[in-house]
């Protein structure tokens, strides 16, 4: 009997989805090769954990939040406009594929993980 499921093997998904808030300012640059690329920071926050470590009868200690701050690139020319209008502290709806970039350096290669944006949306101006 035939199956419509998918070979397991050629399955793939890259999508990243984010909310959290612009670290500073975005960076526009004009690349060697002439593109524009516009890099932002993104804070964001963990989930707090589901496990402790408190002993039988202690009070759990609270957890310390932890962030993750994450570099992000915007190639595509309307999410550069969107972005040229946030502000640091906004809290940013970021859509995209993480994405390894390499380039050459006067002492040799040289490479990065990124989330590459492919759309932005501010959820919440800074206060």
């Amino acid at each position: 009997m035939p199956t419509t499921d998918p070979d397991p093997g050629s399955v793939h998904a890259n999508e990243v989805l984010l909310i959290g808030r612009l670290a500073a300012e975005p960076v526009r640059r004009e690349l060697p090769s002439g593109d524009p690329l516009v890099s932002f920071r993104l804070v964001v926050e963990r989930p707090p954990a589901t496990r402790h470590t408190a002993r039988a009868g202690s009070m759990p200690r609270p957890r310390v939040p932890t962030v993750d701050t994450l570099d992000c690139a915007a190639w595509r020319r309307d999410v550069q406009r969107s972005l040229s209008r946030a502000a640091p502290g906004d809290v940013l709806e970021v859509h995209g594929a993480l994405r390894r970039r390499f380039w050459r350096t006067g002492t040799g290669a040289a490479s990065r993980s990124e989330v590459e944006v492919v759309r932005v949306r501010r959820v919440t101006a800074a206060t």
